[in-house]
């Protein structure tokens, strides 16, 4: 989906940029071919030889991972909340998805950092679709990020979006760029969270919230 083109509908009024659109790109996007040729120069520029037979293919395959491992500047995140039901007979407590698995790529050093997500909501009158939530993951998460912003981007869709009475997030990561490089820390997490509402005004939410998410 092309941003600028990107069709805002009724209900998404109101909502932040990053809930209601798609990312709008500051200059036009290059071609396949300049994408390619831009993957050939890297190759060099690592000291190997880019039209060697094994690297000779890599510029496309390197081109069409790109694709799908940034898929996300093409989606728009209020999109994956669209799609509610009421009835829920009642129901008054929140909803848990928990160990939501995701792949990001750092913004600063374009290097792979992955992990988990947990995500509560307690909701007023509607829920949404439970796998709503992970694609609500996957489309923040496939862009360059921070962990800290891909959480309270996360949190923020939700809390505009299907106006629950709390929102918590919890992201924990793995970053290659600390992992592979720099200080070499393997088996590092780093932890975000986000806490609104009732998660934040109640610490019997925060602690039930807690405990279920550790299996207590």
């Amino acid at each position: 989906m092309d941003a600028k083109n990107t069709i805002i509908k009724p209900w998404q009024q109101g909502l932040s940029d990053h809930v209601r659109t798609a990312p709008a790109a500051s200059a036009p996007r290059p071609s396949r071919d300049e994408a390619e040729a831009a993957v050939r120069t890297l190759i060099a520029y690592a000291g190997d030889d880019a039209t060697r037979e094994g690297v000779l293919d890599t510029p496309k395959r390197v081109v069409d991972a790109y694709d799908e491992l940034f898929a996300g500047y093409r989606e728009v995140p209020a999109d994956s909340l669209d799609r509610t039901f009421s009835e829920t007979s009642g129901y008054n407590d929140f909803v848990l998805v928990k160990d939501i698995p995701f792949n990001s790529h750092c913004e600063h050093h374009m290097m792979p950092f992955f992990g988990l997500a947990h995500i509560a909501y307690k909701p007023t009158d509607r829920v949404v679709g439970l796998s709503k939530l992970a694609r609500l993951v996957d489309t923040y998460a496939k862009r360059l990020q921070t962990q800290e912003n891909m959480t309270a981007q996360i949190a923020t869709a939700l809390e505009e979006v299907m106006k629950p009475r709390g929102v918590a997030v919890m992201l924990e990561a793995e970053h290659t760029c600390m992992t592979m490089r720099g200080v070499a820390k393997p088996g590092s997490l780093t932890m975000t969270t986000h806490f609104s509402g009732t998660f934040r005004d109640d610490p019997n939410e925060l602690v039930r919230f807690m405990s279920l998410l550790r299996g207590k």
